[in-house]
């Protein structure tokens, strides 16, 4: 091979190397770019306020992805007709004590969001972690359950007005509903789908 055809074919070849390169680049960055779309339509604002915590995208994205493979391996399950209806008749009650007692209200509705993360199976645990797993298919109307509890916490300081208490009740009774609602229809015994309820 004379020195021309050689310095021809290493420039073909490093051409090569370099449009392959150029492609991969390319296909890995429209890949992430998708990824991050996705997580973005996924967690709404909850992407926002991550990115927001992390500092970057990279890091937000890898706790996201982290939630989502934590929740993947958990068995969470749709609430059960009978259960979603003495749910909501526990919601109506808590509802109704507002105007005597809105603290025990709010309280009281608290809780019951937590029963209904355990009936899902959201296991147990401090808030931040359970926060993080319901992230996953509840981003939605999370934002308003930490507003919620945000206002629980600082009404058991003596922080926190009447008004606020009742915009905890709203907030959690959005997460309440989509809790209840936001699942697959529940087989019944005679094998038809049967409607969780909803909160009234």
């Amino acid at each position: 091979m004379s020195t021309a055809a050689f310095v021809v074919a290493a420039v073909v070849i490093v051409a090569l190397l370099i449009v392959t390169s150029w492609l991969y680049s390319k296909r890995q960055r429209g890949q992430s770019s998708q990824r991050s779309q996705q997580l973005r339509d996924q967690f709404g604002t909850e992407y926002d306020r991550t990115l927001a915590e992390k500092g970057d995208e990279r890091s937000a994205e890898k706790e996201l992805t982290a939630r989502q493979t934590r929740v993947s391996h958990l068995t969470i399950r749709p609430i059960a007709a009978d259960e979603g209806v003495r749910f909501s008749d526990e919601w109506r009650t808590a509802q109704g004590n507002f105007v005597d007692d809105p603290s025990a209200a709010v309280r009281d509705a608290d809780a019951l969001v937590g029963r209904v993360m355990d009936a899902r199976g959201y296991p147990e645990g401090d808030f931040d972690q359970r926060f993080a797993d319901v992230s996953v298919n509840h981003s939605t109307a999370l934002g308003n359950y930490r507003a919620a509890h945000d206002i629980v916490l600082r009404h058991t300081q003596g922080q926190a007005s009447t008004e606020e208490l009742r915009q905890a009740m709203v907030n959690d009774h959005a997460l309440l509903t989509e809790l209840l609602v936001d699942q697959p229809a529940v087989e019944t015994v005679a094998g038809t789908a049967a409607p969780a309820a909803l909160p009234a």
